[in-house]
């Protein structure tokens, strides 16, 4: 267990309230997102959310020299996709929003996606799979489960659908800091890994693509594409295990 920190009862709470915040700014989002929308029209919104209705602080903001308060990840974009004032949604777009959030100290993370609509078929088949995985990786959380429970749980729906998994990114403990131990890959076998226990904190949020895993970074450094184009699409919340079993702390009301 080297580097995981373990939340005390306190902690918890306060974990708890971060993610009930990211939680109202999703619903925020789910208000007026729609094609015609720039993605730092997204991002400009968002932050003044945050900062100006829920009193926190965007933790993404100036994360690694990172200059904005989320990633907007469309279509072929696999993760950390840069907003653009040029970059407008389109009627068929898919786009992941994926927003931290500090409270008291403690930091929430969690991602959606977003189908326009007139998305294709294709596209709502493969953003509803990356779902299905997501969920089947949380429900293998529990105390004892090990944490190659989670990736064989969200591998297993993801390649039967006949997708691929992004192996180099994963999730990863989450508390004071954005990233901690241990990171949480979504691939790998059954009973093995290390053994979770009650207080661990941490995120799963797979990257699953309609084509071939493999990716590429752009040259803005940040923005991760599927190298033959096609779509990718991402799910997160943050969790908590629980003496019996798990806390997602980030639900939302549509998911209760």
């Amino acid at each position: 267990m080297q580097g995981v920190t373990f939340k005390t009862a306190d902690e918890i709470q306060l974990m708890r309230e971060s993610g009930r915040l990211l939680t109202q700014v999703f619903d925020y989002i789910d208000s007026w997102i729609e094609p015609g929308v720039s993605t730092l029209e997204i991002n400009d919104k968002v932050h003044n959310f945050i900062v100006d209705e829920l009193k926190a602080r965007p933790a993404s903001l100036g994360q690694y020299g990172y200059q904005f308060v989320l990633n907007s990840s469309v279509n072929e974009v696999v993760c950390h996709g840069v907003p653009s004032k040029s970059q407008i949604l389109k009627s068929s777009d898919i786009v992941n929003i994926d927003i931290t959030l500090e409270k008291n100290g403690f930091i929430s993370d969690s991602s959606k996606m977003y189908v326009m609509p007139d998305a294709l078929l294709p596209a709502k088949k493969l953003v509803a799979t990356t779902y299905q995985a997501m969920w089947a990786g949380i429900k293998m959380v529990k105390p004892g489960a090990k944490l190659g429970d989670i990736g064989a749980a969200v591998q297993q729906v993801a390649e039967k659908a006949g997708y691929t998994v992004v192996r180099e990114y994963c999730g990863h403990g989450i508390g004071r800091e954005m990233h901690e131990a241990p990171n949480i890959l979504h691939y790998g076998k059954a009973n093995t890994g290390m053994t979770l226990k009650p207080g661990m904190t941490f995120t799963i949020e797979p990257m699953i693509n309609q084509g071939s895993a493999k990716i590429k970074t752009k040259k803005d450094g940040w923005t991760v594409v599927t190298r033959d184009k096609k779509l990718s699409a991402q799910w997160e919340h943050t969790v908590l295990v629980t003496d019996d079993g798990v806390e997602v702390l980030t639900l939302r009301a549509e998911e209760a």
